[in-house]
């Protein structure tokens, strides 16, 4: 039975759905997890559609949302900047490294995952039902492209933020694991020529709420 105080968890075990268990587990607040497993359109059902409309995860119901009353809350990124206020943990209240924060996390949303999920689609998963080779090749190129953007921010410092690990970091470097883990595209994308990439990432994951957050929601 679902707790009327823990945040109610709506995913899988997706880059997109990592972000919001590891986010929760950093944040040190109390949830439960609801698997939903996307490949049996679980994220169709009436139930899990009223809580996000667009058929998606992740999506989480906050019990005492800002008013008291629950909320429930759809798209990851919104959900990410959500925790943050709520708790007052990994976004800066620094203005300046705020709102760099918030464009890397938008970065990320507008561009990483969607970009780096086509690629992953027509690498691994439409090859023998798409026989043009350019869908692939513009995907590639593009993902490629978003790597040396990310390369270059990481020239020098540690995190996307200078003001160190934050939301944006927790909402990009899942993509760059499922590149290597779910597509196993390392070598052909070149991954190791983004030497700033990989040691963030490396960083990132060895963080314990990292390791915990990435197991929630694991189909078997």
């Amino acid at each position: 039975m679902a707790s009327s105080k823990k945040i109610q968890l709506y995913s899988l075990a997706t880059p997109n759905g990592m972000k919001i268990s590891i986010a929760l587990e950093e944040m040190g607040l109390e949830y439960e997890a609801h698997p939903v497993n996307i490949f049996k359109g679980e994220q169709f059902k009436p139930e899990f559609l009223a809580i996000n409309p667009n058929g998606k995860i992740p999506a989480i119901v906050d019990p005492e949302g800002p008013d008291g009353k629950p909320m429930s809350i759809f798209e990851s990124g919104a959900i990410l900047l959500y925790l943050a206020e709520k708790t007052g943990k990994l976004l800066s209240h620094h203005p300046r490294h705020k709102w760099e924060t918030v464009e890397w996390l938008f970065f990320q949303v507008a561009n990483i995952g969607p970009m780096f999920g086509q690629f992953g689609h027509f690498y691994k998963y439409a090859r023998d039902k798409c026989k043009d080779s350019y869908p692939l090749e513009r995907y590639t190129n593009e993902t490629k492209r978003l790597l040396g953007v990310l390369e270059k921010r990481l020239q020098g410092q540690e995190y996307l933020v200078d003001d160190g690990y934050s939301i944006a970091d927790i909402a990009t470097f899942p993509w760059v694991y499922c590149l290597e883990e779910f597509y196993k595209a390392s070598e052909y994308l070149g991954l190791n020529n983004y030497p700033n990439v990989m040691a963030w990432k490396a960083r990132c994951m060895a963080r314990p709420a990292v390791t915990e957050g990435m197991t929630v929601c694991k189909i078997q």
